[in-house]
């Protein structure tokens, strides 16, 4: 049955493309974005766009809200000043539009937002699922707060799903768009050791994952939104050299990365060994589980 829908971050990488899928299914999108009308609707599609949050106040309701919005984790140096914006995006938003859905006249069904693999902190070599204890640090405590904004919707008998993403391979964005110019002028190599893991994943499976949670009225919780078959950096590096027929053979010292970025270089330095333990126990089933064919099609013309 087509439903009613809102979604903050609909312009980004994973929501336009979620709009996409779910125009196709025939249900009605609102985006939240403080870009132009024009521009939301030359990204999503036939939805109505909404610059405020505050215009959405004693609305009649909608059936379901994804919220994805959040300022990129990579995109600056972590100063203070950037950690506070990188939480303000996250939690206070997320709290904002909770108090927004509770002034509507129906509340949604279900409440689908995002998070990372990042809630898990450095996790060596260790096999992570959605039970393994996190190892505290800031992307664990940016996810925390921001799954613990999520979560309180769940007094109001709300359905609260968390998708704790990986790294997102696809066409036409993401980090892959980054790492795509040096590799191919054979600049690319491994980062430090290259023994700490990438939690990757598809974003046709990211999509899929989460227009799964709002169809399946039994899905709650947090779920890994990764692939089944995490590698390391060295074998990453590997397959994204031999998809794109360049040679890796420049890595890039930890201490330089250590250097250049601060505290930021975790991101890159550190990882996880995540899998979706939930989510293929619970029935979704990945169209892009292998990483060679998942880049493949990500970067062909």
């Amino acid at each position: 049955m087509p439903k009613k829908i809102l979604i903050t971050g609909g312009t980004g990488f994973i929501g336009r493309e979620l709009c996409k899928q779910l125009l196709k299914a025939g249900h009605t999108l609102t985006v939240l974005s403080r870009q132009k009308p024009a521009t939301v609707k030359s990204i999503c599609g036939k939805v109505e766009p909404v610059s405020d949050l505050n215009y959405l106040k004693s609305h009649p309701g909608f059936d379901a809200v994804f919220n994805l919005a959040g300022e990129g984790i990579a995109d600056k140096r972590w100063t203070a000043e950037r950690k506070a914006t990188l939480l303000d995006s996250r939690v206070a938003l997320t709290l904002a539009l909770i108090d927004v859905v509770r002034s509507w006249e129906e509340l949604p069904q279900v409440l689908i937002s995002g998070s990372a693999v990042g809630f898990y902190g450095d996790q060596g070599n260790h096999l992570v699922t959605e039970d393994t204890a996190p190892n505290p640090e800031f992307t664990h405590r940016l996810c925390a707060e921001w799954e613990d904004a999520a979560r309180t919707l769940q007094a109001d008998a709300v359905r609260v799903c968390l998708s704790r993403t990986g790294l997102v391979v696809g066409k036409g964005g993401g980090f892959l768009e980054r790492m795509t110019l040096p590799f191919k002028f054979g600049l690319g190599g491994k980062l430090g050791s290259g023994e700490q893991y990438m939690p990757w994943v598809h974003r046709t499976d990211v999509v899929a994952g989460l227009i799964w949670m709002l169809d399946n009225h039994l899905a709650q919780g947090a779920y890994n939104m990764v692939s089944p078959n995490p590698v390391t950096n060295v074998e990453f590096t590997r397959a994204f050299a031999h998809v794109l027929k360049r040679p890796a053979l420049l890595p890039v010292p930890a201490r330089a990365l250590r250097m250049l970025l601060g505290e930021m270089s975790g991101l890159l330095l550190t990882g996880q060994k995540a899998i979706p333990a939930r989510l293929q126990s619970e029935g979704f089933k990945f169209s892009h589980p292998v990483l060679e064919e998942a880049l493949n099609i990500s970067i062909k013309k």
